[in-house]
C-alpha cells in the first residue's frame, strides 16, 4: 500500500476548492440547484418565537459578514442585539412567575437591562456562566453609542453569542 504525500494531498484539494470557485464565478452557467437537495440546517430553531427565527438568522449572517469586512461595531451591536433576543424569548418562555423565585426584578421582562437579562437567565439555569465574557462595551451596547469599539471586543461577543446558542440548544 503506497501512501500520498500530505503535500499532493493539499495539492488536489486546494485544485478541487478552485474549481468550484471557477464553477461559482462562471456568470454564463450559474450552478443548478435542485430540489432533492437538503436545506440548510436552521441555528435558531430552539427560538420559541416562530417569527423571529428568520429575522435571527440573517442578523447573524449578518454580523459574521460585518465582523469579516472589518466592521466591528456593526459586528458586536448585532451580536449583542441577537443575544438579547435570544434570552429574552428563553426568559419570556419561562415565565416571569417561574423567574420571580430567581430573584428576578419587578416589571416586564423586555423593561430589564440587557445584563439583568443575562444574570437572571444564569440564575433560571436557562445559561451557563460564558456570558461573564463580554466585554463592558457589549454589556452597555444600546446605552453607549460613542464607546470605541475594537476587533477584540466584536471577536469576544461573538464567541459569547455561540456559547450562549449552545447553551440554550443543549441538543445540537
Amino acid at each position: 500500500m503506497e501512501k500520498t504525500p500530505p503535500e499532493k494531498i493539499v495539492e488536489r484539494l486546494l485544485g478541487v476548492l478552485q474549481q468550484a470557485v471557477a464553477s461559482l464565478l462562471n456568470a454564463e452557467n450559474p450552478p443548478i440547484l435542485t430540489t432533492t437537495m437538503e436545506p440548510t440546517p436552521r441555528r435558531f430553531e430552539f427560538v420559541h418565537s416562530v417569527e423571529m427565527r428568520a429575522v435571527l438568522e440573517q442578523a447573524y449572517r449578518e454580523s459574521r459578514r460585518a465582523f469579516e469586512s472589518g466592521d466591528y461595531e456593526t459586528a458586536l451591536r448585532t451580536s449583542c442585539g441577537i443575544l438579547e433576543a435570544i434570552v429574552t424569548d428563553a426568559l419570556e418562555h419561562k415565565g416571569l412567575s417561574v423567574l420571580r423565585s430567581f430573584a428576578a426584578p419587578a416589571g416586564k421582562i423586555r423593561d430589564w437591562t440587557f445584563e439583568t437579562r443575562l444574570a437572571v437567565a444564569e440564575k433560571a439555569g436557562l445559561i451557563r456562566a460564558g456570558w461573564v465574557r463580554l466585554p463592558e462595551v457589549a454589556r452597555k451596547y444600546r446605552e453607549d453609542s460613542a464607546a470605541a469599539i475594537t476587533e477584540n471586543n466584536a471577536r469576544r461577543a461573538g464567541q459569547v453569542l455561540r456559547v450562549i446558542m449552545r447553551d440554550l440548544n443543549p441538543g445540537r
